[in-house]
């Protein structure tokens, strides 16, 4: 009879670990997650100009809606768990009229082809540039070789536009003030490798009600025009078309409610504004496709998560900022948060690589080795500022587990922040970002729907979602597997930092910082470790403590080891 019930138990035990394993939840959504789904979607919001408030950013935000009201989502009326799957759409008053472009063209009077034209480059027009006359402008260029505002000042500009190889947002008071009616300029990063993608435009912004319109030009577009100035005078005909208007911030809300801890929850943040391809319908319609799978495992009970899993699309940093911060209470419940930023790259085209950005951990501070920031550039990370989780972690192992079963390169990089990640890591929430970089379409025009992979957006969603359904139903068995993980994992760390300060020290570096930089690594996974503690739904033993215990005291001795042998 006793080992009836111990088989029984075991079995049990077993049933439960395989509900909240990563490995079963790839087996639900390996097979359900439909990237042409992604794709589609990502098609339809890709073909706007998308800024909160205008008719690109409203139609892409209600596109999802159509998604999730397909799916089984249903509009929440008063509370988002008043039913298993909800969905809401938050509406609120501007304080800023918004803005969209509708056509534009530059053309070299004399000349058959225009110099530049919006419909191939949808950057030219800097955010709130209002329009020209509809009848367009036609005035003298000149062309500035260096921006030397004293001698800028004694020029005769009055009726003309001014054309320098720098931000227009730079000529501007200087072109106001001698009364000249537009400026043009260009603005472009070497990693974008302008040389090469000459038809590149990154989208610009300029200050809001100037009586100066400007427009940006592409690398191919400024040589042009400089060589005709070069020449001798040179006209141009401009027409600029572009909205302005009071309208509505919208974000969606969508919530698959916990069976037994509602109130805490794992939020997904795609931000809908961009004009890009991949920054960022790729990661709306990432997104919309795992909502939908979401809502299917569970109509098909496949899935019944324990904690809340919440989708959420609206304008960078600011909807995801509101959303941790107008609720104290819904914040303190929030227990993980993810970005998907820029996930569907076709890397061979881009030249960008798949990344985890991670939490604040020491390769944010001692950046060496392997570890490298992107062209993005390092954050502002001190030893204080160190966030020790096991969330960096297990989510780089999952991406892993997924790469090596898809033939996926999966990358990471140090914190740098700059996308949805930060709201969540500035309230003291584990917060990371799926992202791809160095990427030479970076917020130009280039990025368009032929440089988006839809099987990179399935191993982003499969990767995430698998994250995710496994840490809301967590148990203690998911728990204990991640200790062993993160131990492994800071092992293999600590022997990396060890030699790395070896090195350092046999070529002249002092022995104390390099001993500190063990010390901070060691200490960093050792409160890692400890807050796994918190990742079961039911704590229902002191198994977990003590396996975090047992691992603690083997990281402690191997950093004693490798600081001794630094001595």
């Amino acid at each position: 009879m006793k080992s009836k019930i111990l088989l029984g138990l075991l079995l049990a035990g077993f049933s439960s670990y395989a509900q909240n394993s990563a490995e079963a939840n790839f087996k639900l959504t390996r097979p359900g997650f439909k990237e042409q789904n992604a794709f589609a979607t990502t098609a339809f919001v890709e073909k706007y100009f998308r800024l909160p408030g205008n008719t690109g950013f409203n139609a892409s935000i209600h596109h999802v809606e159509d998604i999730l009201k397909k799916a089984g989502f249903v509009e929440q009326k008063q509370n988002e768990f008043e039913a298993p799957l909800t969905y809401r759409i938050e509406k609120r008053a501007m304080k800023n009229k918004t803005w969209e472009p509708v056509n534009a063209n530059i053309d070299i009077v004399g000349e058959s082809q225009p110099l530049i034209s919006f419909k191939t480059n949808r950057n030219m027009i800097p955010i709130n540039c209002q329009s020209t006359p509809p009848e367009g402008i036609t005035a003298e260029v000149i062309y500035i070789p260096k921006v030397v505002p004293a001698e800028i000042d004694k020029m005769d500009l009055k009726g003309k536009i001014l054309f320098s190889e720098t931000n227009p947002s730079r000529l501007l008071a200087i072109a106001a003030k001698a009364g000249a009616v537009g400026v043009l300029g260009y603005s472009m990063p070497t990693y974008t490798q302008p040389e090469i993608h000459q038809t590149s435009i990154q989208f610009g912004r300029m200050a809001a009600n100037s009586d100066v319109w400007t427009l940006l030009l592409s690398f191919g577009a400024k040589e042009k025009l400089k060589a005709s100035c070069l020449k001798g005078s040179t006209k141009l005909k401009v027409n600029i078309e572009t909205k302005i208007y009071q309208a509505e911030e919208l974000t969606i809300v969508a919530n698959l409610k916990g069976s037994e801890k509602p109130d805490e929850r794992f939020v997904f943040s795609a931000h809908v504004q961009e004009p890009g391809a991949n920054d960022n319908a790729s990661g709306v319609g990432t997104l919309a496709e795992m909502a939908r799978l979401t809502a299917e495992l569970y109509q098909a009970k496949k899935i019944s998560p324990k904690r809340t899993l919440t989708f959420l699309w609206g304008d960078e940093i600011v909807s995801t900022k509101r959303y941790i911060v107008e609720d104290t209470t819904r914040a303190k419940g929030i227990l993980w948060g993810m970005s998907l930023d820029m996930v569907g790259e076709d890397t061979k085209k881009t030249g960008g690589s798949f990344l985890i950005e991670k939490m604040p951990d020491p390769s944010a501070i001692w950046t060496r080795g392997t570890d490298k920031h992107t062209e993005w550039g390092a954050g502002d990370v001190g030893e204080k500022d160190l966030f020790p989780h096991y969330f960096n972690d297990f989510i780089f192992d999952i991406c892993k587990t997924q790469g090596k079963f898809a033939n996926w390169t999966v990358n990471y990089n140090p914190f740098e922040g700059g996308s949805d990640h930060t709201p969540f890591l500035q309230n003291k929430i584990p917060g990371l970002l799926m992202w791809h970089f160095t990427d030479v379409f970076y917020h130009t025009d280039n990025d368009r729907l032929d440089k988006v992979s839809p099987t990179e957006m399935k191993n982003v969603g499969i990767s995430a979602l698998t994250a995710a359904y496994t840490l809301i139903s967590a148990d203690e068995n998911t728990a204990t597997a991640t200790v062993a993980q993160v131990k492994a994992d800071a092992l293999i760390r600590l022997k990396t930092e060890f030699d790395l300060s070896k090195k350092a020290i046999a070529d002249g570096k002092p022995a104390a910082d390099e001993k500190h930089i063990i010390e901070v690594w060691s200490k960093w996974y050792i409160d890692a470790l400890a807050t796994i503690n918190k990742m079961p739904v039911k704590p229902e033993t002191t198994r977990v403590g003590s396996t975090i215990k047992v691992a603690t005291g083997e990281i402690e001795k191997q950093t004693k080891t490798y600081l001794e042998e630094l001595k």
